[in-house]
């Protein structure tokens, strides 16, 4: 055998260990699992997770993605809070506690401090009798399976499931919140999930390329052009949108077009696009339309014209 394909033997061997370990945890979730979310659902305080060496790793992640997903939540070291942030930790809060083996003595003095004044605790281990699940209010028993790399010493199959089940509590929570895509972004605001998550709203022009209804063509041309949008609204006196002039417009009223008002020349009744609905589904009807821009209108404000969100907007923040 090469060295290759004793590299790739190693590496599917333990994918396929940590795979199956993830169905068996699957199988195992119970009631248990119910109990630990309705008892986070119930806190008016924060999550703290705490755990020691790699379980403290995997806590940092859980607690992250528990903020980001709308449960407030941060990440105490078992050392640390020994030393003075046991402080951090209040009656409203509920703790979760990871230990694979459930006997991590850094933990000691914070399970004690939440027996002392009556803070829920959620131990998460794969061990059922240790001190943790004895200490505890609410049990996340893992399946013991071991570790990948055979002989129990690498956290591998452990710390998988460990962080399966933070990312099964934190989306539990999420979807009985009804956390949606603009919840999401307020704690995502920059880079491309960021941009993924914008609204129209958040890249549209307020400064809009529109006319009055019986607006010249000459004065209309002169809007369109000051506002290097390609295109100009019409509106009516209530603001409502009645129609928009393009480039293709102009091109198909050639013959006299100086001659004629906007209503002679405008497409009615324009695609437009809702304030709060998605960037990313603006850029999606801009494609297949094969267009470069939409007039922004809200149904609920009786039609009249707020933005005009171009595909240059989009593609400038990562869109498209």
């Amino acid at each position: 055998m090469t060295d290759t394909e004793a590299f790739l033997k190693t590496a599917r061997q333990v994918v396929t260990d940590e795979a199956r370990a993830l169905d068996v945890l699957a199988e195992s979730l119970n009631e248990d699992f119910a109990e630990a979310v309705q008892l986070i659902l119930q806190a008016t305080g924060r999550i703290i997770i705490s755990g020691i060496g790699k379980s403290g790793h995997i806590g940092h992640k859980i607690a992250a993605t528990l903020a980001s997903t709308g449960t407030p939540a941060y990440f105490v070291h078992p050392a640390e809070a020994s030393h003075g942030d046991l402080g951090m930790v209040s009656k409203d809060d509920v703790v979760l506690a990871i230990s694979n083996s459930g006997e991590a003595p850094e933990l000691v003095n914070l399970l004690a401090f939440t027996r002392r004044f009556g803070i829920p605790l959620i131990g998460l281990s794969s061990k059922p009798e240790s001190t943790l699940m004895k200490q505890a209010d609410v049990h996340l028993l893992i399946p013991s399976m071991g570790e990948a790399c055979g002989f129990g010493m690498v956290p591998s199959i452990s710390t998988t499931l460990t962080l399966a089940m933070g990312d099964a509590l934190a989306i539990a929570l999420m979807k009985h919140r009804d956390f949606k895509p603009e919840d999401f972004r307020a704690f995502h605001p920059g880079g491309k999930l960021g941009a993924q998550l914008s609204t129209v709203r958040d890249l549209m022009h307020a400064d809009l390329p529109v006319v009055q209804s019986g607006t010249s063509m000459s004065e209309a041309l002169l809007v369109m052009s000051q506002k290097s949008f390609g295109v100009v609204g019409v509106t009516d006196d209530a603001d409502r949108l009645l129609g928009i002039v393009t480039d293709g417009d102009l091109r198909r009223n050639m013959d006299g077009l100086l001659n004629k008002t906007t209503d002679e020349v405008m497409t009615r009744d324009p695609l437009t696009i809702a304030p709060n609905a998605m960037a990313e589904e603006a850029v999606g009807i801009m494609n297949d339309r094969k267009i470069t821009s939409l007039f922004v209108v809200d149904p609920e404000a009786d039609g009249q014209a707020q933005g005009l969100l171009h595909i240059h907007d989009c593609l400038r923040v990562g869109l498209g």
